[in-house]
């Protein structure tokens, strides 16, 4: 994943409006009407949510006469998964060098 898209799709995670949308979303497909209906705002503020995730690659929006569906599209989602699984995994290793020194520190103290 791009430096780029990365902070896309965190700068779109952001925001917990934008967040409760990919959750509804992960649902299954949603015209724009029903994804604002929870929210207490105007039509063209939850367009500009939308645009945002759109832009982030976290939606697809189609056209089907007057309807006007979004999808979810999770894969930004999955590469933001695995670029925090790395840091996870230098937390742990970090954890585990910590226990390691504290277990030798304290085998030390019971020796004395």
């Amino acid at each position: 994943m791009s430096t780029e898209q990365l902070d896309r799709t965190f700068a779109a995670l952001a925001d917990p409006t934008r967040r409760a949308i990919l959750s509804r979303l992960a649902l299954g497909e949603s015209s724009v009407k029903d994804l604002a209906r929870p929210f207490a705002m105007t039509a063209p503020a939850v367009t500009k949510h939308l645009k945002v995730l759109e832009h982030a690659g976290l939606i697809q929006r189609s056209r089907t006469a007057q309807w006007r569906p979004c999808s979810l599209n999770a894969e930004p989602l999955k590469e933001a998964s695995a670029w925090i699984e790395e840091y996870r995994k230098f937390w742990e290793q970090s954890f585990d060098r910590l226990d390691a020194y504290l277990t030798e520190i304290q085998n030390k103290e019971k020796q004395l």
